[in-house]
């Protein structure tokens, strides 16, 4: 399980060190692909391909369903940690989430998300008010 949050920062060749209490669980290899909100999604090997074989169940008459599937599978990238636990972030993923030299990197239970420093702060901020209630609706009678 993924939990908390990390703040590392991307060297002059787009790496990114994974926090440590991580690397075990993604030491097999992992897939980094555009999140919504524009974050990075990195999942473990495994984890992405259950998914991916949910994905692939659904009609691809379904015109949403294709659009879908080509945007996030073209927008995938597997990578492997190093000795060090750094990953590189490729280009077209750093452009889409606007990383610069400060990141985040959150843990969201079976993901990790990866933002630009401040697109984060923004996004906590405007988004600080509605966690009550969205709590709610996501655990209705818990708490």
């Amino acid at each position: 399980m993924f939990l908390g949050t990390h703040s590392p920062r991307l060297d002059d060749k787009g790496r990114l060190t994974l926090p440590a209490k991580y690397r075990d669980a993604l030491a097999e290899g992992l897939m980094v692909t555009k999140g919504q909100d524009h974050c990075l999604y990195v999942f473990p090997r495994a984890e992405f391909e259950e998914m991916a074989r949910r994905v692939a169940q659904a009609p691809l008459t379904n015109e949403s369903v294709r659009a879908y599937q080509r945007y996030l599978f073209a927008g995938t990238d597997e990578q492997k940690p190093d000795g060090q636990g750094r990953i590189a972030v490729v280009p077209e993923l750093r452009r889409y989430a606007n990383l610069r030299k400060d990141c985040v990197v959150i843990g969201a239970i079976t993901r990790l998300e990866i933002w630009d420093a401040q697109a984060w702060q923004t996004y906590l901020d405007q988004h600080e008010d509605s966690y009550a209630q969205a709590r709610e609706e996501v655990l209705p009678g818990i708490f």
